[in-house]
């Protein structure tokens, strides 16, 4: 089984989890482009960079490791306000996310993330305090995609294009908003379906028990855990 050592920052008011996730050497190229590290640095994975950019870049100079990629496991600014900051520190990390959720990136996107957040908690503060214009992805996500040590699983419900990122190899699973330890993700955003979610949720609960999942909010748990709690 492949080893890996997963890190998590927690950041921003809202305390979503951001993590690390080392890549393997012939992992570090993408859409046809390999990047050179500097000496000593490994790649890694940077998934759901969603606030306090500079603690996030400090962060993994301690551990020397540069992203390649950044995975965004769904479109909602909590998981993705340290973005543009993110990938002006670094050589253009790749930046994946679910043609689902595209609509949360690029030229359109303040508008877009406004409307969900005021949907949420009445008012847009939180994204007019934190917000830099967010740069196009690079890499569109489908269901089954293969990229890095990932399977794309695709699981709308919170949003239209939330996705777990399954390492099958390691056992670990990047699930988003999706699945937390004991409990899931809100459906009374834009986007949101209560029936998809539910249907989402019994494509994780199917997997293998032993599998880590690795959520947005919250500690660690596992998909054994998670369905034993009869929540659906």
């Amino acid at each position: 089984m492949r080893e890996t050592s997963v890190s998590r920052i927690v950041v921003g008011d809202i305390a979503a989890n951001c993590w690390v996730y080392p890549l393997d050497d012939f992992e570090c190229g993408g859409a046809g482009v390999v990047r050179p590290l500097p000496s000593g640095f490994r790649g890694c994975a940077l998934i759901d960079p969603g606030a306090e950019a500079r603690r996030i870049i400090a962060h993994l100079e301690k551990l020397k490791m540069i992203p390649v990629y950044i995975f965004l496991t769904h479109g909602h600014f909590d998981h993705i306000a340290a973005l543009p900051e993110i990938v002006s520190a670094y050589n253009k990390p790749l930046v994946a996310i679910h043609g689902d959720d595209a609509r949360y990136l690029g030229g359109d996107s303040y508008r877009v993330h406004c409307e969900s957040f005021a949907a949420a908690v009445g008012n847009a503060a939180y994204v007019d305090a934190l917000w830099k214009d967010m740069p196009p992805p690079d890499i569109i996500f489908k269901e089954g995609d293969n990229i890095g040590p990932f399977t794309i699983i695709s699981l709308p419900g919170h949003t239209p294009g939330s996705i777990a990122l399954w390492d099958k190899e390691a056992k670990n699973l990047f699930s988003g908003d999706t699945l937390f330890q004991a409990g899931y993700g809100r459906t009374d955003l834009p986007g949101g379906n209560e029936v998809q979610l539910i249907e989402s949720l019994r494509r994780l609960f199917a997997l293998d028990g032993n599998i880590k999942v690795y959520p947005g909010h919250g500690p660690v748990t596992t998909i054994g855990e998670e369905a034993a709690r009869g929540m659906i």
